[in-house]
């Protein structure tokens, strides 16, 4: 059974019982030990899924207060996207003489994806990305930003500019973000402006068009943006939003990816109006 805030607990609470297998978010977890739903002195095998995240996006309180109530005397098993620091304290901890399994990182095909960028200042950002929306009549685009202020923001902007949007993070409900998710995939929302974290439920095999208004921290992370479009071998597009204080980065980015992307000038677009 699967257990996550954002809904009522107590369906949750009365469904949980003969349960073997619970998958729970962190939050959820304490909630339902709280009400005394769930004890977990008999537990035999605990599960981290995403481990590396679960430090550093919050959940180590949290965390840290699951494993004081589980037995001392249980398997473990970690499963992390990275061989990060944190993933190696949490082995030091967690873990006795661990066996590691690596899986050789799946090459994500980018030469169907067609990548461009646009050299532009702080201020104009915003009209620009309404301007590439209506001027080129683009529909179902992916927007990823990099917090969850400016996701809202944008969001609010789009719609009151006559975009249809919605943002999807982290700080909604389960039940909305799932919603949000499926308006879009149908079709019925045209713009959907997602953080780093929530993107990672979207699997949208037809995505015609990703757009970053904001670069991502690494250059793993752009790949995985931009493979959000250009699959099961259909073509996408892929634009970047690029301020001076990104020109670095890009760089970067580009070179670790071994691909050069085409940087178009801004300036002269007429964005009065947008």
């Amino acid at each position: 059974m699967a257990v996550y805030g954002g809904v009522s607990i107590n369906p949750q609470m009365k469904a949980l019982h003969g349960i073997e297998i619970l998958i729970a978010t962190p939050g959820r977890l304490i909630d339902l030990i709280d009400h005394k739903a769930v004890h977990l002195s008999q537990v035999d095998i605990l599960v981290l899924d995403e481990a590396d995240k679960m430090l550093n996006l919050g959940f180590k309180e949290e965390m840290d207060k699951v494993f004081q109530l589980l037995p001392a005397k249980r398997q473990n098993l970690l499963f992390s996207a990275t061989a990060s620091e944190d993933i190696k304290d949490m082995q030091r901890h967690l873990l006795h003489q661990p066996a590691t399994i690596e899986v050789e990182e799946e090459e994500h095909n980018i030469d169907l994806i067609e990548q461009l960028a646009y050299h532009v200042t702080q201020a104009r950002k915003g009209p620009l990305l309404r301007y590439l929306i209506k001027h080129e009549n683009m529909q179902q685009v992916l927007v990823f930003t990099s917090a969850i202020r400016t996701a809202d923001n944008l969001t609010g902007k789009l719609i009151k500019n006559g975009i249809q949007a919605a943002s999807l993070h982290g700080h909604l409900s389960q039940t909305a973000r799932l919603e949000t998710l499926q308006r879009f995939k149908a079709g019925k929302l045209r713009v959907l402006v997602a953080s780093d974290l929530a993107s990672r439920g979207i699997d949208i095999q037809q995505l015609p068009i990703v757009i970053n208004y904001e670069l991502p921290r690494s250059p793993k992370d752009y790949i995985h943006r931009i493979g959000r479009t250009g699959r099961a071998g259909l073509s996408g597009r892929a634009i970047s939003l690029v301020c001076p204080e990104d020109q670095h980065h890009f760089g970067i980015i580009q070179k670790k990816m071994g691909k050069k992307v085409a940087i178009l000038e801004s300036d002269d677009i007429n964005l009065q109006g947008f």
